[in-house]
């Protein structure tokens, strides 16, 4: 068993340097961002699914930490400390562990501690060309390592947003959406609600205080949520804020006083998030969609088609790619395009490696404004299980 260990160990070691040696070669720093991290800037942005997989803790100065879950964020800590304004253009990659609970039980190919061997890159202004390069370099390092049988998942966030904005309906429904985009069934229940009579969400709350409340009218509208609940002998300590609670109601105000999403709306949206093609017809297919309905998203698609062909000038075999619209990856952070490698020998629950774009986490994590950002990350314990599985 020991021996099986240190030989499981020596491969990892191979891999990791044959992995490293292709982002070195591609132009990126090597770093090794600080394994514990404040807990704060994880917990925002990294959604839900992962929030509560995260190994955190309270030091003896009553800080509150974590063991960071992935390198991505650690990296922007690192850049932002070099370059406090964040938009510098940089390249970064790293080889080490990261952190998270399993909670249907650890295993070899999902570990509770893990290694990961990534790539990031800082304030590209050409957008389309930074993400083909991150998915070349991150393919080629695959290849490198001795994986051959895999496929490409990719989705675009970007091209979901531009449908939200191409739809007519209040912003506010928009962020709700958008919000709800990494959870297919809430975001159904969401688009149903909204589409089936979102003034609902009135019924049970005090008529008076809602018809008193003025969204245009924000610091009034909280003295009076403050007025109601002083009056009903609500104590506040350990819940939300007079202004949370008034922001809150003034949402299911506005909601309220809306006209539902009209049926042509939601039928758009959903047929959108049912597209799901090889990534060279699904363009097509898009447009062909947008068309019928009287939708107009030519620049997200444009950004679309243009990436894929920076990705087939790079080496990347966009044949072996597949598209999917409800596609975000689990982390929450990501805001336009994203993918995933898979492996046949692990399955699509299990990718191999994977990344996207990530513009508002820099701001996030200290950045005074958004920075153009993309990355990747090798789960590098599955690459050496798919490998193994393809030749062995």
């Amino acid at each position: 068993m020991v021996a099986e260990t240190a030989k499981s160990f020596e491969a990892l070691e191979r891999q990791a340097q044959t992995l490293m040696s292709v982002f070195v070669k591609a132009g990126h720093e090597a770093v090794a961002p600080s394994m514990i991290q404040p807990a704060d800037v994880f917990l925002d942005v990294i959604g839900e699914a992962l929030r509560a997989r995260t190994y955190v803790f309270t030091d003896h100065d009553g800080d509150e930490l974590c063991l960071r879950p992935d390198l991505t964020v650690p990296t922007c800590r690192l850049h932002l400390e070099r370059h406090p304004t964040g938009n510098v253009k940089a390249k970064y990659c790293y080889n080490g562990p990261a952190f998270r609970f399993q909670p249907q039980g650890a295993d070899s190919v999902h570990p509770r501690e893990f290694r990961q061997a990534g790539i990031e890159a800082f304030g590209g202004t050409d957008r389309e060309k930074s993400e083909a390069q991150i998915v070349a370099t991150t393919v080629e390092a695959l290849k490198a390592a001795g994986l051959t049988d895999f496929k490409l998942r990719i989705g675009d966030l970007g091209l979901f947003r531009a449908v939200l904005k191409a739809a007519q309906m209040p912003e506010r429904w928009r962020m709700l959406l958008a919000h709800q985009f990494w959870h297919p069934e809430a975001f159904r229940n969401e688009l149903g609600r909204l589409s089936n009579g979102p003034a609902k969400a009135l019924q049970g709350l005090p008529a008076d205080l809602v018809a008193s409340l003025d969204p245009a009218k924000r610091a009034d509208s909280e003295r009076k949520v403050a007025k109601h609940l002083e009056s009903q002998g609500v104590d506040l300590v350990g819940v939300r804020s007079v202004s949370e609670i008034t922001e809150s109601l003034l949402g299911i105000v506005e909601d309220g006083r809306a006209e539902p999403l009209a049926p042509e709306t939601a039928q758009l949206i959903e047929s959108y998030l049912g597209v799901t093609a090889p990534a060279r017809a699904a363009g097509a297919r898009l447009k062909d969609l947008m068309r019928d309905k009287g939708v107009d998203i030519t620049g997200a698609l444009d950004s679309f088609h243009r990436r894929l062909q920076l990705m087939a000038e790079a080496g990347v075999d966009v044949v072996r790619a597949d598209f999917t619209a409800e596609f975000g990856r689990t982390l929450e952070y990501y805001t336009g395009f994203v993918f995933e490698v898979v492996s046949p020998a692990l399955g699509p629950g299990s990718p191999v490696a994977g990344g996207g774009r990530y513009d508002s986490l820099m701001r996030s994590a200290g950045s005074p404004e958004d920075v153009p950002a993309v990355g990747a990350a090798i789960h590098t314990e599955r690459l050496l299980a798919a490998i193994e599985g393809t030749t062995g």
